[in-house]
């Protein structure tokens, strides 16, 4: 899916953290703190940082975990959020759209992280200048939400 990045960013990012040091770079535990982590680089504006781990995160997870794990689909979410907020509208509308459609799968139509993802890809339809697609995606997270 996504190419990996030449050195490990989890590696880089983690390497002080219990987790890693104990239970391995691929434990699940391991995977959700690199998660974490990452959001938090994103909130403290470290976009490119988050995106990096996130990505790395990803490919990890798909391999450990699977490509529908909830863990893995949070991880895709999250490099979407990433990559909209450096900019890259067409990468995170694609990965985005691919999320959705595996969380409606997995998770279902109505679960919060379904439409979390459904009200995310609003906006990067909206980035790219697809008004109404964005509208009409907004109004059915709406519906969702009040049934």
């Amino acid at each position: 899916m996504l190419a990996c990045v030449s050195v490990p960013a989890r590696r880089v990012f983690l390497s002080h953290t219990s987790e890693l040091r104990m239970l391995g770079e691929d434990h699940p535990d391991t995977l959700t703190s690199a998660n974490n982590l990452a959001f938090d680089l994103r909130a403290l504006g470290e976009h490119e940082r988050a995106r990096q781990l996130h990505e790395d995160t990803l490919i990890h997870c798909g391999r450990v975990l699977g490509e529908h794990h909830p863990e893995t689909l949070r991880s895709a979410a999250n490099l979407a959020f990433d990559l909209r907020e450096l900019g890259e509208h067409e990468r995170a509308h694609q990965l985005q759209e691919d999320t959705l459609t595996r969380r409606r799968r997995v998770l279902g139509e109505d679960h919060p992280d379904t439409l979390v993802s459904a009200s995310n890809l609003a906006r990067d339809l909206r980035a790219l200048g697809e008004y109404e697609r964005a509208r009409q995606l907004e109004e059915h997270v709406r519906s969702r939400r009040r049934s």
